[in-house]
């Protein structure tokens, strides 16, 4: 890779909303089932989202659901004296979402972190049981008071986001899905319509929970809270072995990690931002420069064929492999 200055940072707009193409997923701060500690919570993490800012890494993720509220406590509490340079989006947990519970939830979600208006306030997965027409009048309330600036979704399909278009009677901006390499059904339907329409994919688990930094394989396998991921079999890695090779390869033509070219590969779609986590400030610095990393069409057309080829474990060999783990 070239040199890459910090600030430079490529932004992508939507609907209005303009973010990082590269933003920071918030999950860890404050969640035990990561396994990082107090330490990590109370020094590193603040420290993770300073160095983003510094970066021109705008985007800050998080939810309610993460830590309990600790996650949205940690990014206000780091945001101190910075919070123009960053775009704020947290996620409404939606259980008994009737409009008054939602509009006081994001309040809540507002004082954690310590904000007067969150810039993309989400629901976090789509419920079976309360349609959106039900949850949307909450959003708009929120809107019309000047507590959030733009509504998104999370985990939803195409109809239903095009439902919750037509309930809150305005654009719902993002739609934040699992998307990589190793996890492509975004492409079927929500790509194309977000291209066409002005409207934003948010990709998480954009490294497949560390998978596409190649770093794994069958005789090294990550625990904790990746255990009973299905792409972290003995199967899986062997399954993965060929288009972990060829990122490796790529990353060695381009002076990049194979983490950095799976964000690449990404970041090739339009209308689509990546919001990996970050264990530490270098992580964080890694991830951050992959935007200034530019594939060519033959290495994007290579990635697009071994991943289309790779199958994960099912849940039967996973439940397997971890109870052979003990």
């Amino acid at each position: 890779m070239g040199a890459w200055h910090p600030g430079a940072m490529r932004t992508v707009t939507a609907a209005g909303l303009t973010v990082s193409a590269i933003g920071l997923g918030c999950w860890q701060f404050g969640s035990r089932e990561w396994g990082y500690g107090e330490g990590y919570a109370q020094g590193v993490a603040g420290d993770i989202v300073g160095r983003a800012l510094d970066l021109g890494v705008t985007l800050l993720d998080t939810a309610e659901a993460y830590g309990f509220g600790k996650s949205e406590r940690i990014v206000g509490a780091a945001l101190a004296e910075r919070r123009d340079e960053a775009v704020v989006a947290t996620k409404l947990f939606p259980i008994l979402p009737l409009p008054p519970v939602v509009a006081n939830r994001g309040q809540a979600s507002a004082r954690r972190l310590g904000i007067d208006t969150i810039d993309l306030y989400q629901v976090h997965q789509p419920n079976p049981a309360v349609p959106d027409r039900v949850i949307m009048p909450g959003m708009r309330r929120l809107h019309d008071l000047g507590r959030i600036a733009h509504v998104g979704v999370s985990n939803y399909s195409l109809a239903r986001w095009q439902a919750a278009e037509e309930a809150l009677g305005a654009p719902v901006v993002s739609n934040q899905v699992e998307y990589s390499l190793v996890q492509r059904k975004p492409e079927r339907e929500l790509l194309s319509w977000a291209q066409s329409n002005d409207r934003l994919i948010i990709a998480y688990s954009p490294l497949a929970q560390g998978l596409l930094g190649a770093r794994y394989g069958p005789d090294n396998r990550p625990g904790g809270v990746r255990a009973l991921n299905p792409h972290f079999t003995p199967e899986s890695l062997e399954e993965s072995a060929e288009l972990l090779e060829a990122l490796r390869r790529t990353a060695k033509a381009h002076d990049a990690t194979p983490a950095q070219v799976s964000l690449a590969w990404l970041l090739h779609h339009p209308n689509v931002v990546a919001i990996p986590g970050a264990s530490s400030v270098a992580q964080l610095e890694h991830n951050a420069a992959a935007a200034d990393l530019d594939l060519t069409d033959e290495e994007v057309r290579e990635l697009d064929e071994l991943s289309s080829a790779y199958r994960p474990a099912g849940i039967g060999t996973v439940v397997k492999s971890f109870m052979r783990r003990g």
